[in-house]
């Protein structure tokens, strides 16, 4: 990661715009057809939440917007990206766990059973600071409309979040709540960014 100067970037505008706003954070909301990874978790026996952070860090790796983040009052820029899902730790808490994006989808299923693993024993969270995090929280018992996260003005990362998945007749549905800051991308992106989700979802394991 390095500090990159904003007025080099086509970034410049949102950042003068967005980076003292009082509410920088925008929220979209879109329906995903989550068919295809309910069937191939229950014939295959994978895990649901890893399926989406596999289809999320997939979606986003395409979009360039996704490689800066604004960090205090700096733009920073990233060479690498990582998914966080929230852990239910031994205590009865919650830690975040930090995986960072693999090629192979079975050494990222395979990472992403070990390091849950490990901070839900532990009750640490596992951080990966090199690494632009997209933020995820899975609400899987709960069935939800949507959710607008809060900004602290510290943790500035693009977040996800969901609750249970739907039945619809013959496929399933998954309402996602998609939280980024406006200095990091604008509408459009994030818009993009879920039709790609959406793709990756359609089309995994194929």
């Amino acid at each position: 990661m390095r500090e990159i100067n904003p007025g080099d970037t086509d970034r410049a505008y949102a950042f003068e715009m967005w980076m003292k706003a009082p509410m920088p954070m925008v929220t979209l909301i879109k329906t995903m057809d989550v068919t295809r990874l309910v069937k191939t978790g229950k014939r295959c026996g994978m895990k649901f939440n890893m399926m989406m952070l596999w289809c999320i860090g997939r979606a986003a790796t395409g979009i360039r917007e996704f490689y800066t983040l604004p960090v205090g009052d700096r733009l920073v820029q990233y060479d690498s990206l990582a998914v966080s899902t929230i852990v239910a730790n031994k205590d009865g808490g919650v830690n975040s766990c930090d995986i960072a994006l693999s090629g192979d989808l079975w050494q990222f299923a395979d990472e992403y059973l070990r390091l849950t693993s490990i901070v839900a024993e532990s009750c640490r969270n596992h951080d990966i600071a090199d690494s632009m995090v997209i933020g995820t929280s899975a609400l899987a018992r709960h069935e939800i409309d949507g959710a607008v996260g809060m900004y602290s003005g510290i943790y500035n990362n693009p977040f996800l979040i969901w609750g249970k998945y739907k039945r619809r007749l013959l496929h399933y549905e998954l309402p996602v709540s998609f939280q980024f800051h406006h200095t990091q991308m604008d509408g459009e992106h994030a818009a993009a960014f879920l039709d790609n989700l959406q793709k990756e979802i359609r089309y995994f394991c194929r």
